[in-house]
């Protein structure tokens, strides 16, 4: 784990941050989700392997699937993603390049989520989905058959996820008729992206850390969401990091505790750019010339940032149009 709770997501814009949704199909018992948008907050944390460039690089799916590939053919594709990157056709790659890729991967990360699940939602073929369609595809199940959810566990789950995510519907529901439009589901999934969401986001949050329910999070809620001492040993160092950084960086106004607008600084910092500070890091390191800008040569000789031999198979990618990222 890494100052600003990097571990949460990836570079702020977390691929990992969508909802896990289950498909509706027969009505089959739901499934827990994730229960809030984890935008996470800013600094760049490498874990191992370079998992977190190749994530930003590539997307998180993507970067999962490179896992059938072997060096040389990872190498042979990450070739073919420096002449996409490449928009000048001028030979490098520049942090601006690398800032516009990284910020295309995401988004069309976050659009292929949608379409993925839509189908799954707008039961009547209307082209919308309306709250009662996905409140019955989600949730139709548990409403139908509550003698089934004995578990005082389960029943807390669903009965606290419902409004919650009723709520979030309206929220994202512009036009206020009930029916989400594809960009209005969008932001129901995807909350951290819209700015008429970010009240949400912080709400999800604070509701989810804070277990005293005091509408704070106080440092030890703050390191309860990330760590379970449940051995009951020493802090690893690392969590002692998060200490600091909540003492020095998260409670702004030094009152032991994080209102909802430290909150919003903490996960959502208006401040920084997550895809250039990676585009940046990823010249920083691969820049052997120092002319703040890279070669393909320089590219794929540090190809293990960018791809490793986990990276994507592009394969299916690069039959794509450049305009479609």
């Amino acid at each position: 784990m890494g100052s600003g709770g990097a571990g949460w997501c990836l570079a702020g814009w977390c691929l990992a941050l969508a909802l896990l949704l289950l498909p509706p199909a027969g009505l089959g018992k739901p499934t827990a989700r994730q229960e809030r948008a984890r935008p996470g907050a800013a600094q760049h944390e490498d874990r191992p392997g370079f998992q977190y460039d190749h994530e930003a690089f590539l997307g998180k799916e993507e970067a999962r699937s490179f896992d059938q590939l072997s060096p040389e053919e990872s190498r042979e594709r990450l070739g073919k993603i420096v002449d996409r990157i490449d928009d000048n056709k001028d030979g490098y790659l520049t942090t601006e390049e690398l800032k516009n890729w990284i910020k295309r991967v995401q988004k069309r990360y976050i659009y292929e989520n949608v379409a993925k699940v839509w189908k799954d939602y707008d039961l009547n073929k209307d082209n919308k989905i309306a709250w009662e369609e996905y409140k019955q595809a989600t949730y139709g199940y548990y409403l139908e058959n509550p003698e089934e959810f004995q578990d005082a566990t389960d029943q807390h789950s669903f009965k606290k996820m419902l409004p919650r995510d009723e709520r979030r519907f309206k929220t994202a529901d512009l036009d206020g008729d009930l029916a989400a439009t594809r960009e209005e589901f969008t932001a129901f999934l995807h909350p951290e992206e819209f700015e008429h969401m970010k009240n949400i986001v912080v709400l999800e949050t604070l509701e989810d850390i804070d277990k005293n329910e005091d509408g704070f999070v106080d440092q030890d809620e703050y390191i309860a969401d990330m760590f379970a001492n449940e051995e009951g040993g020493p802090e690893p160092d690392w969590v002692i990091t998060e200490r600091e950084q909540f003492s020095d960086f998260r409670d702004l106004n030094k009152d032991g505790k994080m209102d909802k607008e430290e909150i919003q600084h903490w996960i959502l910092p208006q401040d920084y750019d997550h895809a250039l500070a990676e585009a940046r890091h990823l010249v920083y390191e691969s820049d052997v010339d120092k002319d703040q800008k890279l070669t393909k040569e320089e590219v794929l000789d540090n190809w293990n940032m960018f791809v490793g031999s986990q990276a994507t198979n592009y394969g299916e990618d690069l039959t794509r149009n450049h305009d479609e990222l």
